[in-house]
């Protein structure tokens, strides 16, 4: 099959892409840098340049593929308005790569909230995350003009990415901050719980989904929870460091910005994957962040 990625470059879509290739795929990849490009045509993807503003690179690329995956952004609206036109009619695959903070709350790492969701759960979603699960919602109402939209909801992701970046974007800026100055911090007093998944299991689930997923499909991507008190404790414990210790959002949006410190750091965002067990047979194989920070995971 012939794919356009999106991100093909970053640390989901590069993982994505390899997984991909692994079957047999012919993949194309958007990249902003020339000197990206090269790297990434070094691993067997076929580079475009452009970004997720260039509508007719977008356009172009949709046309030719047979199936796309966006893992560039969750976010950007007008690519992805882009790629669900020049999709319209065609039956083809658009596979949206979304992020679990969309259900995040705003509890400042000082509470563990009730709610789990699932597929079928309705949802609650603070107001600075309804643009996204606007977002998510049209992507799934493309799938009444003829293009087989599926949304990948991926909680915090874990493990050595297997394209060019190797890190993701939660518990390494824990652990780099951590090495800096000596001293694991974590959002107050980090009780609120994150589900996690490994980055293999992940794209293991898009090779699924490429494959049997159907059109309007929204599966949540998780095998596995932990609060941020155990994960701050288990990286203290591989880097033989002294307590955790608490922030403030306002002391941690200094360091990692106010978004991440609110809804990557401080919040709780509980899901479980029960439609992507169900219907496309996904087994994930690892099921301890903790144990992978103790035992697995890079520290250079």
């Amino acid at each position: 099959m012939k794919l356009f990625i999106t991100g093909a470059n970053g640390y989901i879509g590069g993982s994505v892409a390899h997984r991909l290739l692994a079957d047999g795929h012919q993949i194309r990849g958007l990249v902003r840098r020339s000197d990206v490009a090269e790297q990434l045509a070094a691993r067997g993807i076929t580079p475009v340049l452009g970004t997720l503003d260039d509508s007719d690179v977008l356009a172009r690329e949709a046309r030719k593929a047979d199936a796309v995956i966006n893992a560039a952004s969750s976010d950007h609206r007008a690519g992805i308005s882009a790629l669900l036109a020049a999709l319209q009619d065609s039956g083809k695959a658009l596979i949206h790569t979304s992020g679990s903070s969309v259900i995040g709350d705003d509890v400042r790492g000082d509470a563990l909230s009730p709610h789990i969701f699932d597929e079928d759960t309705p949802f609650i979603v603070e107001d600075k995350k309804q643009a996204r699960h606007a977002l998510d919602n049209a992507i799934l109402a493309a799938s009444a003009h003829g293009v087989r939209s599926i949304v990948l909801c991926n909680t915090m992701i874990y493990g050595a990415g297997r394209g060019l970046h190797r890190d993701s974007v939660q518990i390494p800026p824990l652990v780099k901050q951590a090495q800096k100055t000596g001293v694991v911090h974590v959002v107050g007093q980090g009780i609120n719980r994150w589900s996690n998944v490994h980055i293999d299991d992940v794209a293991d689930l898009y090779a699924l989904a490429l494959k049997d997923a159907p059109a309007g499909a929204f599966y949540f991507v998780e095998n596995g929870e932990a609060s941020y008190a155990e994960i701050g404790q288990a990286i203290a414990t591989r880097l033989g460091l002294g307590p955790v210790r608490s922030w403030t959002v306002e002391e941690a949006s200094a360091v990692w910005g106010e978004g991440h410190a609110r809804y990557s750091f401080g919040s709780n965002s509980r899901v479980r994957a029960k439609r992507a067990r169900a219907e496309l047979g996904w087994n994930p194989q690892h099921a301890s962040v903790t144990r992978w920070i103790e035992t697995e995971m890079p520290l250079d």
